[in-house]
Parts: structure tokens; sequence; C-alpha cells
């Protein structure tokens, strides 16, 4: 049967007396109107159910106070064909029993509530996409979304996808000029992202920086540019230089009879300090990002000399000396190992036990690469004591 109000009645109980009946609205809702906010909150808890709940543990949701603004929500969800409700007579009235929400994925996405099993087939064709359109250095990134929980995973992966942009662009820039270009807001990315990324990738491969990166040195050079002329000489200590103002460089000026590069800070300011006349000495930020890269090679085609490199006696610090030499590589200049040798590890006074991660990627090194005799000693020593050191503590 159909009541005025085009709800439909329908026995659920064969008996001449029935006691069950489901009540629906024939045609089933498809779009949310605007409700009110309490109505909003309560119905996103019902949601959150599964959408087929007992009345009394809706009426629970809503609390005492309540206990009529859920009748209300109830019976216009029922008009409106977003519900059907189970009741039973009982004392000569009909009571309900539970209620099953209608048109589910509509209903959360109109609430804003995720859909699980919409959301990992998705997640499954964004995955797909990433994987064939992203090169090969964001791979691992790919491989952390897949730990993710899903719905975080598509919350992020579009980040992915503007790094693929920032890269194919071959931008460089600040953590502001890349959330710009990813969210359209300098601050559109939130702390905890920018943590995931960092612990992810190495943002400084892909020329973003929290500021203008810097480039740490000291040289017996002046350097002119059409703006004027740098005396590197005349410093107390070291200078700072940003990557365009090196690139802006057109001549220098002076004698100098080798580069020393120093990983450590510290390492790196009492070299600085104790330096001879004649020698350039540049920080070796970590694992050299390619602004570094470029803007060294621009001094080696201004002041080329060879290069004596320092880094950690441990495994990254061998992978470090070996990408830090490559704009001497590219240019047929000599370069060595400086401080990276059994002598200078044995003679730390503190070591660190080498990790899994130690051994893997040492192991790959000495297969990939072509050491030279300190180096290759170096590395042998290390996985024969299982320590690695700081230069810090000799440099």
């Amino acid at each position: 049967m159909t009541t005025p109000d085009s709800i439909k009645i329908e026995e659920l109980d064969e008996r001449a007396l029935c006691k069950r009946r489901r009540r629906f609205r024939i045609e089933p809702a498809t779009e949310l109107e605007l409700i009110p906010s309490e109505w909003r909150e309560l119905l996103t808890l019902w949601v959150k159910r599964g959408g087929n709940s007992r009345w009394e543990t809706l009426l629970k949701d809503a609390g005492a106070a309540n206990l009529a603004l859920a009748e209300t929500l109830r019976e216009w969800l029922l008009r409106q064909g977003w519900c059907s409700v189970i009741e039973e007579r009982e004392h000569g009235d009909w009571w309900p029993r539970s209620v099953e929400l209608r048109n589910l994925p509509q209903l959360r996405a109109a609430l804003g509530i995720s859909d699980k099993e919409q959301n990992a087939q998705r997640w499954q064709t964004v995955r797909a996409e990433l994987s064939n359109n992203c090169d090969d250095n964001l791979v691992p990134a790919l491989l952390a979304l897949d730990e993710l929980p899903v719905h975080r995973a598509l919350a992020r992966h579009d980040l992915i996808s503007a790094l693929q942009r920032w890269q194919n662009a071959q931008r460089s820039g600040t953590r502001r000029d890349f959330a710009l270009l990813a969210r359209d807001d300098t601050k559109g990315l939130s702390e905890s992202e920018w943590n995931w990324l960092e612990q992810t990738l190495d943002l400084a491969e892909f020329r973003i920086e929290r500021h203008t990166p810097l480039l740490l040195l000291v040289a017996p050079l002046q350097l002119i540019s059409p703006k004027g002329q740098l005396d590197l000489a005349s410093c107390a200590d070291f200078v700072a230089l940003t990557p365009a103002t090196v690139q802006a460089v057109t001549r220098a000026t002076g004698t100098i009879s080798s580069w020393q590069l120093v990983e450590n800070r510290t390492s790196f300011e009492r070299v600085v300090r104790h330096r001879k006349a004649d020698v350039g000495v540049i920080w070796l930020p970590g694992f050299p990002p390619g602004w570094w890269r470029n803007a060294v090679g621009k001094l080696l085609d201004l002041a080329p000399a060879p290069a004596y490199i320092a880094c950690d006696p441990d495994p990254a610090g061998i992978a470090i000396a070996l990408k830090a030499a490559e704009p001497w590589i590219e240019r047929g200049i000599t370069w060595q190992p400086w401080k990276m040798t059994t002598a200078d590890i044995a003679s730390l006074r503190v070591r660190k036990p080498l990790t899994e991660f130690d051994k893997v990627q040492l192991t790959a090194i000495r297969k990939e690469n072509t050491l030279s005799d300190s180096l290759s000693e170096l590395a042998e020593w290390i996985l024969d004591n299982g320590e690695k050191g700081e230069q810090e503590g000799y440099l």
C-alpha cells in the first residue's frame, strides 16, 4: 500500500496480523539538501556506523537531550528517500526498530565522509598513473605512499605529481615556491607533509630548499661579474654566495693551488681558520644537491684546481665524496679523498656500530664504483670492524 505522503509500506510478516513492516519512499534521494548543522552532525555519526543500525543505537548517538531531534531527522530522511525504517507493532502502535540508509556513496560524498571501497579503487587508479608518469628518482616516494592508509595516500599523491612537474620544468626554489606550484598556496603544505617528504626524498636533489641555498667558501680569488667585484681573499673567515651570484660571475682573478671540500660544518670552519693562503675551502652540505654541483662546477671553470675531499669515514661519507667529485671528473681535473684513511677512523675515541643499511649501502658502493686505494681500504676496515665514525673527531 502507499500512503498519501508517497511513503510505501511493505509488510514483512505473512501472518494475518502483521507485526513487522518497512517504510520507505519509492524514489531514492540523490542529492542532499542544505540541512541544519545539528542535523548534519548527527547524520554524519549515523552514516559512519555503516548505514544499517538499530534505532536504539542511533538514539544513543543523539543523546538524551536530542531525542526529538533524532526523531525529526529520521522522518525527514524517510520522506526525502534517504532511508527506510523497519517498524514493529507493539501495544497497538508501530515503533521503529532499525534504520537503513540509502544511496550511501552519495550521502558520504555530500557529508565529506570517505568511502573505503571507493577510495581503494581510486587509489589503484591513481597509483597506476603515478607509476607510469614518474621518474625513477620518485620511486621511493611511491613506495612510501603504499605504506600509508589509503585516505592519506590519496591526500598526498598530488605532491608526487607536483614534484614530477617541478622536475620536468627543472624548477628550483624555496619550499614556498614548491607549495605554490603544488597547492596554489605558498603555505599549502602542512608541517607533517613536509616532514614526510623530507623523510622520503632528498628535497635538495629536487632543488627545493627551506630558503635560498648558500655556497659557503673561502678562496684567494676575486670574482668579477657585470654588477661588480667580490674579493674573497679579503674575508676574515668565509662568505656565503647564492647560486645565482656564482652563475653571474664571468671572470676570476687570483691563484689557487687546490680546493678542499669538507663535509662537517664544524670541521669546515676549523679548516677555514687554518688554511694555507693559496687554498680554497668549500663546505660540502651532505650529499651534494644539484645546485651545489652546478655552482662548484662554475667555480672550477673559472679557477680550475685539484680537489681534496674530506667526508665522514662511514658508508654515507664515501658515497658523498664520490658524488662531490663529479664536477672534477667531468672536467678531467684530479681529485682524491682527504682525511678519510683507516688511520683517521682508528684514531677516533668514539665510533658507532654499523647498521644493516650501512652494510647494504657499502656493498652497493663497492660493487658500482672503482674506489681509490685509500677509499677501498677504508671500506674494508669499516666492514671488518663493523664501525663508522665522524670526521669532526679529528678534523
